[in-house]
């Protein structure tokens, strides 16, 4: 199914600029059991009405929320939740593969218009080459089959895992999130940066430039830090396969949505037209989320 949301027109042409990952929660609902009031700067709720002045300032149309809980629960209520609010273009949910009715769960999320995709939490993983059990393999080789997005959270030393599970989904309609958190805070580029390019040659397979600023040193980062990782996914995944995400509100706990949008636009290639950098700030999330529609706002 179509999903549908505000574009806007830029020099004549429809171009919809979208927040491609980011997150809402409610701490009233008691079931977010990794925020602890020993993080104060999370351990609040944070909505719609919360992240709107930014979306303004920065003139983004819609944005795709993705899951902060492993919980069937959580899906329900992200949806809920995007059914008052117009710029939430698309859900990313949560999908518990292990559980033998998963394709029912599957089956009745998609039935909502703004559900776009489902996210696989390695991350959270004790092992992770859960993530290659059988079940788990057959659930991945269905969404393959369906061409259903997927986003893949992981942080570097997992991606071993990660390279093992895309030679047996290898037309997973997949995107990494984090650019796999590699050790920004450290400098280390590699393994990382040879994992990435076997990761790169799978067609189907995007990056998030995404939650890197929390990946560094969160007082003393500075955005000359990100130029090596982003310029490496950069010319890896190409202008067509990346795209931005601001991980909001978790940024903050190293910086401002203001920070994040200009680090990245500090990394990118000096060389990427506006087209490109167009299509990283938009049309490429709108393009693998299977966003669509079309209207006459202008700006």
């Amino acid at each position: 199914m179509e999903k549908t949301v505000p574009f806007v027109k830029v020099k004549g042409e429809c171009v919809m600029r979208l927040d491609a990952h980011q997150h809402y929660w409610d701490i009233a609902r008691g079931d977010l059991g990794w925020l602890s009031p020993d993080v104060p700067v999370l351990y609040r709720s944070y909505l719609p009405d919360d992240l709107q002045p930014e979306l303004a300032k920065h003139r983004i149309d819609g944005t795709i929320v993705v899951q902060a809980e492993r919980s069937h629960e959580e899906t329900d209520y992200l949806l809920a939740l995007s059914d008052n609010e117009p710029s939430i273009a698309g859900v990313v949910g949560w999908l518990d593969l292990h559980d033998p009715d998963w394709e029912s769960h599957y089956e009745r999320f998609r039935r909502h218009p703004k559900f776009v995709g489902f996210r696989v939490m390695i991350q959270e993983m004790a092992d992770p080459a859960e993530v290659l059990k059988p079940n788990v393999i057959e659930a991945l080789a269905r969404m393959e089959e369906l061409d259903q997005p997927v986003d893949l959270l992981m942080r570097s030393p997992q991606l071993p895992a990660v390279l093992e599970l895309m030679e047996k989904v290898p037309n997973l309609r997949g995107v990494i999130n984090h650019i796999a958190k590699p050790p920004i805070k450290d400098g280390i580029l590699e393994p990382w940066a040879e994992q990435m390019r076997v990761l790169a040659g799978y067609p189907k397979l995007y990056c998030k430039l995404s939650g890197m600023i929390t990946e560094a040193d969160h007082r003393r980062w500075e955005p000359e830090q990100l130029i090596p990782y982003v310029r490496h996914v950069t010319e890896l995944f190409g202008p067509r396969r990346v795209m931005f995400g601001s991980d909001w509100p978790v940024c903050l706990l190293a910086g401002s949505y203001d920070d994040v949008i200009g680090a990245l636009e500090r990394a990118l290639p000096e060389a990427w037209t506006e087209r490109e950098r167009e299509a990283l700030f938009g049309g490429n999330a709108a393009e693998f989320y299977k966003l669509g529609g079309r209207g006459d706002r202008e700006r």
